[in-house]
């Protein structure tokens, strides 16, 4: 299992890692409501590697039969991996590559609420949270336990219907 869980994790948190550093040009010109679809298009993409890892194990070590349990844990495996991955790309772009970061999120928050009518108060409020924000998401442990949650449950709910889908008796 070894073997396989490390191939595939490596593959799948490369391809995270890759989609995530070459989208970082265009990061001005994508936006922050087109950058989330782009990034979670990212994300998914490099969890469909989840499927051939599990089927492959499938394949090669289970000689065509697997459990739900067993496919799962292959699966969870290779989540693991790839989030590692992400958090650590991730934690490089904003400490190292893309200073600056929190404070265009947060000028674009503000603006996004000043945009929608908002009183004052709201405005003020929002601008509060992001400031609040921006202070706890400064603190790497902090952040990488909040980048871990933006692909963490997309990778479960791919690894729950592989898992499913692959799982197989022995004949």
């Amino acid at each position: 299992m070894k073997k396989t869980v490390l191939t595939f994790g490596l593959i799948s948190g490369t391809v995270s890692s890759a989609l995530m550093l070459l989208t970082l040009p265009f990061i001005d010109r994508i936006g922050f409501d087109r950058g989330a679809v782009v990034g979670y298009t990212g994300i998914v993409a490099s969890f469909l590697v989840v499927y051939f890892g599990i089927r492959s194990y499938r394949e090669h070590v289970g000689n065509g039969a697997l459990t739900f349990a067993r496919a799962f844990t292959v699966g969870i495996l290779i989540t693991l991996i790839s989030c590692v991955f992400y958090v650590a790309t991730w934690e490089v772009i904003y400490f190292k590559l893309a200073p600056g970061f929190s404070e265009k999120y947060a000028a674009y928050a503000v603006e996004r609420v000043k945009a929608s009518g908002a009183s004052e108060q709201q405005i003020a409020s929002t601008r509060k949270q992001m400031d609040d924000f921006k202070r706890m998401y400064d603190n790497p442990l902090f952040n990488a336990a909040v980048t871990f949650l933006e692909p963490f449950p997309i990778g479960l709910v791919v690894t729950l219907a592989s898992a499913a889908v692959l799982r197989k008796k022995a004949s």
